[in-house]
């Protein structure tokens, strides 16, 4: 089949290769000028099955609206907000219920599960190397915080995947540059886990796409898609529309607007991340792998010869409008448990990025429900996470094959019930 994908960030190139793989004659439009320029530019690059979890939980609907103002909160208000954005809160105010909250978790951990073994046999076969590095802990300083994720250990055991809750002396074990004056209770191993640059990985992946003759487009933004047995895609500036058997929406945020006119209500917000990048100042003060202060929610991970802190949950506002109040979360995050780790007098690399979430959590993988239009959208910040799962479960749909995983509520009906 000839087939478009919409988008080149992980999820579309990783769509585009599988596609390609599966001996489909694939053309990627995207609107930047290069693969991986949004939400897969500088993420914290972990590779947690584990920690997957969606922002809608039980109890932040009054921890994060308590804290949209005061900043303190799960959920942080970055400027005025609009309708779209008020009526996704009150979809993710309902998806805070325990029930949905366990459902979509287990939801995330399977699709991350299978996509690292995806991510694992593609990284095998086509020898990438990209900086990555193995394991990852989660930093629990206070007893209070060792009791609240000791609610969510059972949920690991049943996903059947690996943890240890080991003794703070331990984890300085495991990454011997945590700072010592830092308090640490204890702390979450998971010694499966790990982290990846998922910039490079795309960039890679994104050759041997092309070698298997995928054709990349940027500077085109799609402006309509004209659904049927055999879609078209209205580029910006062009007068002819372009004709494909099918078309694979990874748009990011862009998703949304390209569907809606076509009767597909997708109730996609940019919820904003940040982080900060620099070089390793002394590698014997850097992490080895990734922690996560399981209290700020800020992640600290090698990538490399750099060192990445990420971290932050905010709606409203612009991409490029910066909120201070988030990068000096990052700075302390980082002072506190790797004070000597970076070189940050000069070119630390400070980024903010729109992440494209459901209100529930759980991206939406399948068919559109109009012939030709087939979704992978709605990753949220576990794009990276489930990018080459996605990807294979979409190109298996595409052929006409029951996947191998599992597709309960990664379909659009869920939005529906």
């Amino acid at each position: 089949m000839k087939v478009a994908v919409i988008g080149a960030g992980v999820v579309g190139v990783s769509t585009a290769y599988e596609l390609a793989a599966d001996g489909h004659e694939v053309t990627v439009f995207e609107r930047r000028s290069a693969a991986a320029e949004e939400a897969s530019f500088a993420g914290t690059g972990i590779l947690a099955p584990g920690l997957q979890a969606p922002l809608a939980g039980p109890g932040q609907p009054g921890k994060a609206f308590r804290g949209l103002f005061s900043g303190k909160g799960p959920l942080k208000l970055g400027g005025s907000l609009g309708g779209s954005e008020l009526a996704w809160l009150w979809k993710w105010r309902r998806a805070c219920k325990p029930d949905s909250y366990q459902t979509n978790r287990a939801r995330l951990q399977r699709l991350a599960l299978y996509s690292r073994e995806r991510l694992h046999s593609l990284t095998q076969q086509l020898h990438l190397e990209y900086d990555r590095s193995d394991g990852c802990l989660l930093l629990l300083r206070t007893e209070r915080d060792a009791k609240r994720a000791e609610t969510q250990l059972p949920a690991l055991t049943e996903a059947g995947i690996l943890f240890r809750h080991i003794a703070g002396d331990d984890a300085r074990k495991i990454e011997p540059a945590l700072c010592p004056e830092t308090a640490l209770h204890s702390a979450i191993q998971l010694p499966d886990d790990e982290v990846g640059n998922c910039r490079q990985f795309t960039m890679l992946l994104k050759t041997a796409a092309q070698q298997l003759g995928v054709k990349f487009e940027f500077n085109r933004a799609v402006a309509q898609i004209t659904p049927a047995p055999a879609a078209t895609l209205l580029i910006a500036n062009e007068d002819t529309p372009r004709r494909f058997d099918a078309v694979v929406v990874c748009a990011g945020l862009a998703s949304a607007a390209l569907l809606k006119p076509l009767g597909v209500q997708i109730p996609l917000a940019a919820v904003y991340g940040y982080s900060l990048s620099a070089n390793i100042r002394e590698p014997l003060n850097a992490p080895v792998s990734a922690v996560v202060d399981g209290h700020h929610q800020v992640a600290i991970t090698r990538m490399g010869q750099r060192v990445r802190v990420a971290g932050g949950a905010e709606i409203g506002g612009r991409v490029d409008a910066k909120n201070p109040a988030a990068i000096a979360t990052l700075y302390k995050v980082l002072y506190d448990w790797f004070p000597g780790a970076a070189q940050l007098a000069s070119n630390v690399q400070i980024w903010k990025g729109a992440r494209p979430m459901l209100p529930d959590g759980p991206p939406l993988v399948g068919p559109s429900g109009l012939p030709g239009v087939w979704l992978n959208l709605g990753h949220g910040d576990h794009g990276w996470a489930q990018a080459c799962g996605s990807a294979r479960i979409s190109a298996d749909l595409l052929a006409g094959r029951t996947p191998e995983l599992d597709l309960e509520g990664l379909g659009l009906e869920r939005l529906r019930r």
